[in-house]
C-alpha cells in the first residue's frame, strides 16, 4: 500500500462517470448472451426424476426430485433484472474494497488482506473452478458458432467432431429429428478444443490488447445484439410469450442462476477505483449505469428470442440466437434474416475470442499469484526465458479448459461457473464486512451506502442464487473444494510465505 501510494507509483485519476460506464459495458457485453441464454430460458430435462439433477432450494422445500433444471422461459427478462440488481449489491462491495486495496484488484487479494491465508487459497482455488468452466461455456458456444457459420456457406462437418460427446438431452436438427440419444456418445468438439489451444499459443507469446481494439470489439459486438432485436422484433409472435412465466418463480430463479455469468465483467469498474477524479460519485454511476445498460440489451434479447420461436425450442442448444435466427429465415423465406444471421454471427464469434483470451490470462495470472505466494508450485510461477510469461501456467489452463469443453455440453458447464462466481462474490461481500468491524476508522475511497445493508443483501442473494443450482452441480462444487483442502493442508500451508512464521 506505502509503495502505490509514492508519486512514482501512484495512479493518474483521469475516469469520471462516463469512461467508468464504457469500461463496464465493454467488459460485461461479452459472449454469455449468445450461448448460455438458451439453457437458462428453456432449462434441462432428463429421462426420469433424479435427486442430482433437482435445484438444490426445489429439493430443500418440497423434498421431491425433478427431472432436470426448471427454465425461466419469457420470463427471462425478471431473471436478468433480479440478476442485475444482485450484481449492483456485490458491485458496490468489490468498489469499496478495491479503493481500499488497489493491489491487483481480484477477489484472490481482497479476501488474502481481509480474511487470512486458508481463505484466500479458498478462494483462489475457487477462482480456477470458475474461470476455468466459464471458458468451457464459451469454448462450447464458440463452436456452435463455428458450425453455423460453416452453415451459411454450405459446408456440413461430420457431427461426431462437431459436437459434445456428452448431449444429457440428446441433439436434433431444427425440425426436431433425433440425430443422437441423451448421454455419451463416441466423439469430440473440435472446434471448441482448438479455438483454445489457438489462444493459448498467443498468450504464451504474450500479448496486450489495446484501448482501441477493445472498443471497437465492444462496438461490434453491441451491433450484433441490436441487429438481432430489431431485425427478429418484427416477426415477434406474441403467443409465444404465454404463459410468461411457465415454471412460476421457481423457473426465474434458476435461469438467473445459469444467466449469471453474462454479467462478471462488471467487476472491471470496481477495480479502476483508484484512477478515479471523485471515487465516492462516480463509482455507483458507473457500476449502476453499466448494469442498467447491459440489463435492457439483454433483456430485448430475452423477449425477442421468446418470441420468435417457442422458449422450450432452444433446450441444449449453444448457439440459440444464430439458430433461431435461421429458423426464422427459412420459415419466412426472409432474405435480409439471411445476413442478419451472418452479422450476429460475426460479432459474437468475435466477442467470444476476446472473452476466452481476458479470461485464460486471468486463470493463468490467478494460478500465477498462487504460485507467487508460494500457495501452488513454484513450476507456475515460471515465466517463459524469452515471452516473460508464465508459460508453464498457461499452458496448463489451456488443456485444463480445452479438453472438458470438447467432451461436456453448454448446460453442464455452465453451472460450476456460476456456482464458482457466486462463491467468490459471497466472500469479497463477507470481506467488506470483516474490515468495517476490524478497521471501521480506515480511509475508504469509496464506502458502499447504508451501512452493512448493502453487503448483506449481496451475500443473500448470491445465496439464494447458488440455490437454483441443481444438488449435482452443489456435490460437484464441495468435492472440489474438498481437493483444494486436502492440497492446501498437506502441501500449501507448509510451503506458503507464512509457514516459518507458523
Amino acid at each position: 500500500m506505502r509503495e502505490s501510494e509514492e508519486p512514482g507509483q501512484a495512479l493518474k485519476k483521469t475516469l469520471g462517470p462516463w469512461s467508468l460506464t464504457a469500461l463496464g459495458i465493454g467488459a460485461v457485453i461479452g459472449s454469455g448472451i449468445f450461448t448460455v441464454i438458451g439453457t437458462a430460458m428453456a432449462g434441462q430435462r432428463f429421462d426420469t426424476p433424479q435427486v442430482a439433477n433437482t435445484p438444490l432450494i426445489h429439493w430443500l422445500i418440497y423434498h421431491t426430485a425433478l427431472n432436470g433444471r426448471p427454465g425461466a422461459g419469457p420470463a427471462l427478462a425478471l431473471s436478468l433484472v433480479f440478476v442485475a440488481i444482485v450484481c449492483a449489491f456485490t458491485g458496490l462491495c468489490y468498489a469499496e474494497l478495491s479503493s481500499m486495496i488497489p493491489i491487483a484488484g481480484s477477489s484472490y487479494t481482497y479476501t488474502y488482506v481481509t480474511m487470512g491465508e486458508l481463505v484466500a487459497w479458498i478462494i483462489g482455488w475457487d477462482l480456477i473452478l470458475e474461470y476455468a468452466f466459464s471458458n468451457m461455456s464459451v469454448s462450447v458456444g464458440f463452436a456452435a458458432h463455428v458450425v453455423d457459420l460453416l452453415d451459411w456457406f454450405g459446408v456440413h462437418p461430420s457431427l461426431r467432431w462437431i459436437s459434445p460427446a456428452y448431449l444429457p438431452t440428446g441433439l436434433q436438427d431444427l425440425a426436431g429429428n433425433n440425430l443422437y440419444d441423451p448421454g455419451w456418445h463416441f466423439g469430440f468438439n473440435i472446434p471448441a478444443f482448438l479455438i483454445v489451444m489457438v489462444l493459448t499459443v498467443i498468450l504464451v507469446r504474450g500479448i496486450r490488447e489495446s484501448a482501441r481494439t477493445n472498443n471497437i470489439l465492444v462496438l461490434i459486438k453491441m451491433i450484433a445484439i441490436l441487429a438481432f432485436i430489431f431485425a427478429a422484433g418484427t416477426f415477434v409472435k406474441p403467443h409465444n410469450w404465454h404463459p410468461f412465466m411457465p415454471n412460476g418463480w421457481g423457473g426465474v430463479l434458476t435461469g438467473g442462476s445459469i444467466i449469471f455469468f453474462t454479467y462478471i465483467g462488471f467487476d472491471s469498474v470496481s477495480t479502476a477505483a483508484e484512477e478515479c477524479r471523485n471515487a465516492q460519485r462516480d463509482m455507483p454511476i458507473g457500476i449502476l449505469a453499466t448494469l442498467a445498460a447491459c440489463t435492457v440489451l439483454y433483456g430485448g434479447v430475452a423477449i425477442v428470442l421468446s418470441g420468435i420461436v417457442p422458449w422450450q425450442s432452444v433446450m441444449g442448444d449453444a448457439a440459440p440466437v444464430v439458430n433461431s435466427l435461421k429458423r426464422l429465415s427459412i420459415s419466412t423465406g426472409s432474405h435480409s434474416l439471411h445476413w442478419v444471421r451472418l452479422v450476429v454471427l460475426i460479432g459474437a464469434m468475435l466477442g467470444m475470442i476476446s472473452s476466452i483470451l481476458v479470461f485464460q490470462l486471468g486463470q493463468a495470472r490467478v494460478w500465477f499469484a498462487m504460485s507467487r505466494d508460494r500457495l501452488l508450485p513454484r513450476v507456475f510461477g515460471v515465466l517463459h526465458p524469452q515471452f516473460r510469461t508464465p508459460a508453464f501456467a498457461t499452458w496448463v489452463a489451456g488443456f485444463v479448459v480445452g479438453l472438458p469443453a470438447g467432451l461436456l455440453d453448454i448446460g453442464t458447464v455452465s453451472n460450476l461457473s456460476n456456482i464458482g462466481t457466486l462463491f467468490a462474490f459471497v466472500l469479497v461481500s463477507a470481506g467488506v464486512l470483516v474490515l468495517r468491524h476490524r478497521e471501521p476508522n480506515r480511509h475508504r475511497g469509496f464506502r458502499a451506502p447504508l451501512g452493512p445493508v448493502f453487503p448483506v443483501l449481496s451475500i443473500v442473494f448470491c445465496i439464494l442464487l447458488m440455490m437454483g443450482l441443481e444438488v449435482l452441480t452443489w456435490m460437484a462444487f464441495f468435492i472440489w473444494l474438498a481437493i483444494g483442502l486436502v492440497i492446501y493442508f498437506l502441501y500449501s500451508r507448509h510451503r506458503s510465505e507464512f509457514a516459518r512464521a507458523r
